[in-house]
């Protein structure tokens, strides 16, 4: 069942928001990437911070590729 459409733009507000924060001096999310990709993060609470700053963007992206592959359907049908 899809939610509405402002709950789903409420929702991709709130995942960019949360992918942001603390907007000073550097992102969360960004901190946390690029310390995966050197190889850091090992600490549990950073990996927690990459879940949670990262995770909502995921479900967007989810809802986005979902959406887009049910309109590809419908058109050759």
């Amino acid at each position: 069942m899809d939610s509405p459409s402002g709950n789903k733009t409420l929702f991709i507000v709130a995942a960019v928001v949360l992918a942001l924060a603390p907007f000073t001096p550097e992102p969360h999310l960004v901190e946390k990437l690029r310390m995966l990709f050197q190889g850091t993060l090992s600490r549990p609470l950073d990996i927690f911070d990459l879940c949670m700053h990262g995770l909502p963007l995921l479900f967007v992206l989810g809802w986005v590729l979902r959406d887009a592959l049910r309109k590809g359907r419908n058109r050759e049908s």
